[in-house]
């Protein structure tokens, strides 16, 4: 095993298989990372959503995706031309993952790519005995997708962060009070059919806590861009609020709690979820 994944490793209790799983599947997210530094992709684009909170801010739960914008839009951007970077990045630490560029059925700003592996064999890079491992699947898939957004809606600020591990190296990342607009935008306007992506609604509690500030205007642009929200007006937080509380009354609570528990590690933090709990949580936030 590379002495940088050893010592990443230090940071995971490793307890369940699924806990290697998580450990694996974050630890490669990290080196992708550092792959797309070394390819200067972060002087075009930046990181946000729930992978950029677990990895720059500590939330507290685990990520399956890794999603960026462009700082700008681009209807020409390519992420298949960072494919080569990130294998080779992965190939450097003893992982065998393979780039995938994602063909779109429909025209769309997003572009999508998936980084591939196969777990039980990348298990074995972290974890050499094989007995601790041995419940893992020989054929279970290990996808990470990436998605950028080249048409991002405008009024956005980022911040460039500092990651140690596996070597130091810089990401850019939405502000905060930014990134809280994305979540908003998912939570709101997001609809997965009949499924509840209780991730969303874990992310909101956790902003609560520990960055209520909103920019509510890079939130506006992003609701004017999906079509929710189409008045003549500004978007204020009287009308947020009448939004998170309408969202909140139809929301399946025990479907959400079922979603994201998998990736927290503490599931007696969802026993408090209710209808009126989440209002409290709505209420908490800080538009500005």
């Amino acid at each position: 095993m590379h002495e940088a994944i050893s010592r990443m490793l230090d940071r995971y209790s490793l307890y369940r298989l699924e806990d290697r799983v998580n450990a694996l599947r974050e630890i490669i997210q990290e080196i992708a990372l550092l792959g797309l530094w070394r390819s200067k992709f972060f002087d075009r684009a930046a990181f946000y959503g729930g992978s950029a909170l677990r990895i720059i801010y500590e939330l507290d739960r685990f990520s399956e995706d890794l999603d960026f914008s462009l700082l700008s839009p681009d209807k020409d951007f390519d992420i298949g031309g960072y494919g080569d970077a990130l294998e080779r990045e992965l190939n450097a630490f003893g992982f065998s993952v393979r780039f995938e560029q994602k063909g779109k059925a429909i025209e769309s700003p997003i572009h999508s790519a998936f980084l591939k592996a196969n777990t039980y064999n990348q298990l074995l890079v972290i974890e050499p005995d094989e007995r601790l491992v041995q419940d893992a699947h020989r054929s279970r898939a290990l996808k990470i997708k990436l998605e950028i957004d080249t048409l991002p809606p405008p009024g956005f600020t980022t911040q460039v962060s500092y990651l140690l591990q596996p070597i130091p190296f810089s990401v850019r990342t939405y502000a905060l009070p930014d990134l809280l607009a994305g979540k908003l935008h998912a939570v709101l306007c997001r609809r997965w059919k009949s499924r509840v992506k209780g991730r969303d609604w874990y992310d909101l509690v956790w902003y609560a806590t520990h960055h209520p500030k909103l920019h509510l205007g890079h939130l506006e642009e992003r609701m004017r861009q999906s079509g929710h929200w189409k008045e003549n007006h500004a978007l204020d937080a009287a009308a947020l609020q009448v939004l998170l509380m309408n969202a909140i009354g139809e929301l399946d609570v025990d479907q959400a709690r079922n979603e994201v528990r998998p990736f927290v590690k503490r599931a007696d933090a969802l026993d408090v979820w209710s209808r009126d709990f989440f209002r409290d949580i709505a209420a908490r936030i800080q538009a500005e």
